[in-house]
């Protein structure tokens, strides 16, 4: 998705948006998709191999309705806001998570949460 942000005035350097590839882009900007009840999907990037980048927004009380895989890589969580529970244990915002191919966690949230999740795999 092109950069929806254009550069400062007087900037000194605005050719920083103009690079092949370079992608700033407002998450509130990017549509959502609801993958389960209270539970939304905003892609923000997709690279040319295939890794992406994401914001996932679960409601207070929502939970994953089963097992969540991660294939065919691992998956990078970062909790922005709220408190994320994997299935065994609370996560606070600030917390980050690396959860390798083929690792699961059931994720859930009794606060509601957000987080930014990256696949460097798809």
């Amino acid at each position: 998705m092109p950069s929806e942000n254009a550069p400062l005035e007087n900037s000194p350097h605005p050719e920083i948006l103009a690079q092949p590839g370079y992608t700033a882009v407002h998450a509130d900007r990017t549509a959502d998709r609801e993958l389960f009840p209270g539970i939304r999907l905003r892609t923000l990037w997709t690279g040319p191999t295939g890794a992406q980048a994401h914001l996932l927004e679960m409601a207070p009380g929502t939970s994953w309705p089963h097992r969540d895989v991660h294939e065919p890589g691992p998956e990078e969580v970062y909790v922005v806001a709220g408190t994320f529970h994997d299935g065994a244990t609370d996560h606070p915002a600030g917390t980050f998570l690396h959860a390798p191919a083929g690792s699961w966690h059931v994720p859930a949230t009794t606060t509601g949460c957000t987080l930014f999740l990256f696949y460097p795999e798809g």
